[in-house]
C-alpha cells in the first residue's frame, strides 16, 4: 500500500473510526459555495470555532489545528457523550482537524507552509500572541500577501482593553446587553446561550467573507480584527438609539418592546405565548378576535399610546390569554393574520414540524467514538447549493498525517521524526 501510515490507523482502527484516513484517501476539498476555499482554524471554544464552523458547512475546507496533547479546551466541556464533548462537537463538524506545537521551530515552519496554500486564518488568541510567535498578521502576509486573517478577541486588537480577558458574559455585560436583559425590578441577566461568542462568530465570519471577496478583485489580503463587545453593542440597535436620542436609559422590561405594543409575552394555561402587533392594523385585527370593550379605549387608539399604557393593555390581553392553551391561541391569533407563536421549550423546538422538519436544523450524523448523535443544523439557506454537515467534528489530531502528507507531502519517517520531537 502507498504511503499507508500505520501509528494513525492503530490508533484510529483502536478508536473505532470509520474514516476515510483508513484507506489513506482524503478529499481536501468539500463540496458547496465555498468549495476550494482553504482555511486553517486556531480558534479554540465558541467564537472561533462558530466562524469556521460556518464556513465549513458552505463547503471551505477547514482545518482546525489544535495544540498537541490538550486540544482545545472545549473538548471537557458538557455535555459529554461517550467521552466527547457535544459542545465540541456542534462546532467543530465539517473540519478536518489536526495537532501542531506552534512553539516549536519546526510546528511554525510547518504552519508558515500550509499558510502558502491558505485562503483564510483564524485565530482567537489574545492581541499581541500571535505576533509573539513570529505568525501575526504582518509576519504572515509577507510570505503570502493574499492572505485573509481573521482574528475574534474580548475587545480587539486596539484600545485600552486589547489586552483584557475575553468571554462571553463580560461582551453581554460590557455592551449593556445585560442590564436591559430580564424583568423590571430583577437583576441584570445574561441571555440563555453565549450570544456575544455566536455574534463575534457570525461577524468574523461576515468580515473575512467580504474580505476575500476584495481579494479577488484585487489579490490583496486582509485583516479582519473583531471584539465580542463591539458585535453586542452593534446588536443592541434601537437600545442604543433611546438613550443616544433621549438620554433615556433603558432598563429591564421583560418581553416587551420599547418601540411597539402589544408585543410581549402573555401568560396562558400551559405556559407562554407572543403575540406581537408591530402596527395599528394588527391591534385592530386584535380587538375584531379578542372582542373586549375595553381594546377600544382612546389610551389604545395609537401604537404610542400602547407603549404608554402597556401596563394595563397586557392586563386586558392575559385576562383572554390565561383561559386558553398555548396551541389554540396561537391557532386563532394566526387564522386572523396576527403574528403568534408559543414560547417554545427545546422539546418541543426539536420536534417542530417547520423548524425541525422542513429547515432541517437538527441534523444526525455518526461520530466515530459518541456514535449516533444530533447537531445543530446551518441557518443559511440557499437556492442552487445545499448547505451540507456531513463530516463530525474530528477527535484530537485525527487527520494530522494524512493532511501533511496531502498538503506537504511529508512522509512517514518525516512524520515520525517531528511526532518524536513533540511537534505533533
Amino acid at each position: 500500500m502507498k504511503r499507508k501510515f500505520r501509528i494513525g490507523i492503530d490508533f484510529a482502527i483502536k478508536r473505532g473510526r470509520q474514516e476515510s484516513i483508513l484507506k489513506g484517501e482524503m478529499k481536501m476539498n468539500g463540496k458547496g459555495m465555498l468549495d476550494g476555499v482553504k482555511v486553517l482554524d486556531l480558534t479554540r471554544v465558541l467564537a472561533g470555532p462558530y466562524c469556521g464552523m460556518m464556513l465549513a458547512d458552505m463547503g471551505a475546507e477547514v482545518i482546525k489545528i489544535e495544540m498537541p496533547g490538550r486540544g482545545d479546551d472545549s473538548r471537557k466541556n458538557a455535555p459529554i457523550v461517550h467521552g466527547e464533548s457535544a459542545y465540541f462537537m456542534n462546532l467543530n463538524r465539517n473540519k478536518w482537524g489536526m495537532t501542531l506545537n506552534l512553539k516549536s521551530e519546526k510546528g511554525k515552519e510547518i504552519f508558515r507552509e500550509l499558510v502558502k496554500q491558505s485562503d483564510i486564518v483564524l485565530e482567537n488568541f489574545r492581541p499581541g500572541v500571535m505576533e509573539k510567535l513570529g505568525l501575526g498578521y504582518e509576519e504572515l502576509q509577507k510570505i503570502n500577501p493574499a492572505i485573509v486573517y481573521g482574528a475574534v478577541s474580548g475587545f480587539g486588537d486596539y484600545g485600552p482593553y486589547s489586552q483584557r480577558p475575553g468571554y462571553d458574559i463580560l461582551g453581554q455585560a460590557m455592551s449593556g446587553l445585560m442590564s436591559t436583559t430580564g424583568w423590571p425590578g430583577g437583576k441584570p441577566t445574561r441571555t440563555g446561550t453565549a450570544i456575544s461568542d455566536v455574534m463575534g462568530g457570525v461577524s468574523c465570519c461576515v468580515g473575512v467573507l467580504a474580505a476575500y471577496a476584495h481579494r479577488l478583485k484585487t489579490g490583496k489580503g486582509d485583516k479582519v480584527d473583531v471584539a465580542l463587545v463591539d458585535s453586542m453593542v452593534s446588536s443592541l440597535e434601537i437600545i442604543n438609539m433611546i438613550y443616544l436620542c433621549t438620554g433615556r436609559i433603558p432598563t429591564r422590561i421583560g418581553n416587551r418592546y420599547e418601540a411597539i405594543y402589544p408585543y410581549d409575552s402573555f401568560d396562558a394555561k400551559d405556559g407562554m405565548v407572543i403575540i406581537a402587533c408591530g402596527n395599528d392594523k394588527l391591534y385592530n385585527l386584535l380587538k375584531g378576535v379578542l372582542k373586549i370593550p375595553a381594546l377600544e379605549e382612546e389610551r389604545f387608539a395609537t401604537n404610542i399610546k400602547r407603549v404608554e399604557n402597556h401596563g394595563p393593555l397586557k392586563e386586558i390581553i392575559e385576562a383572554w390569554t390565561r383561559e386558553r392553551n398555548i396551541d389554540d391561541i396561537v391557532d386563532i391569533m394566526l387564522k386572523a393574520g396576527i403574528p403568534s407563536s408559543p414560547v417554545n421549550t427545546i422539546d418541543r423546538v426539536v420536534k417542530d414540524p417547520h423548524i425541525a422538519g422542513a429547515r432541517e436544523m437538527f441534523v444526525e450524523m455518526e461520530h466515530p467514538v459518541a456514535g449516533k448523535i444530533k447537531v445543530t443544523g446551518s441557518q443559511l439557506k440557499f437556492t442552487h447549493e445545499k448547505v451540507s454537515i456531513t463530516r463530525p467534528a474530528p477527535t484530537l489530531g485525527q487527520h494530522t498525517e494524512l493532511i501533511l502528507q496531502k498538503k506537504l507531502g511529508m512522509t512517514h519517517e518525516e512524520y515520525l521524526d517531528a511526532l518524536e520531537k513533540g511537534v505533533f
